[in-house]
């Protein structure tokens, strides 16, 4: 008897939990926020969020949650890109012009830009960033990287991991 109560107690509190998550507002803390149609990284893209764009819970799925925005987007995104803090650009007091680019934004998010590169490349004298840059620009479809799955009889599981 005292494990069934404690068993609905749990059950009635992750209820509760996962209600209360339902409506709250988040932040998109990468560059780019893919919203895809499924939880899982080979879910089509629908729409890409940009840094700092706030989103509304929905509902979650292991570590995806589907989410929407203020244009009435609507799509899953995995937990990763998101955070509760209300992020916005600032440079000193003030708000920062929109003009920088999303690669500026995520670098500088991360405390990385142009010349810290420079500085690195300068200590690694003889190393060549030919081929990183080179896989940095390598774009794989999600349609490609199922069929690659396919291909190797690899079952993604679509319960939140691929």
């Amino acid at each position: 008897m005292r494990k069934t109560m404690v068993l609905t107690l749990a059950t009635v509190l992750l209820l509760a939990v996962a209600a209360w998550a339902v409506g709250e507002m988040m932040s998109i803390q990468v560059r780019n926020g893919a919203l895809r149609t499924r939880p899982s990284f080979l879910g089509k893209v629908t729409t890409e969020l940009q840094y700092g764009t706030r989103v509304t819970i929905k509902a979650t799925r292991g570590p995806w949650i589907q989410v929407s925005d203020s244009a009435g987007n609507v799509g899953w995104i995995h937990d990763s890109a998101l955070t509760d803090k209300k992020l916005k650009l600032v440079s000193g007091d003030v708000a920062a012009a929109t003009g920088a680019s999303s690669d500026e934004i995520a670098l500088a998010g991360k405390g990385f830009n142009s010349q810290v590169e420079d500085e690195y490349k300068k200590g690694q004298p003889g190393e060549g960033f030919k081929w990183v840059d080179h896989m940095e620009s390598i774009v794989i479809s999600p349609e490609q990287a199922e069929a690659f799955l396919a291909a190797g009889e690899v079952k993604p599981n679509l319960e939140g991991g691929m």
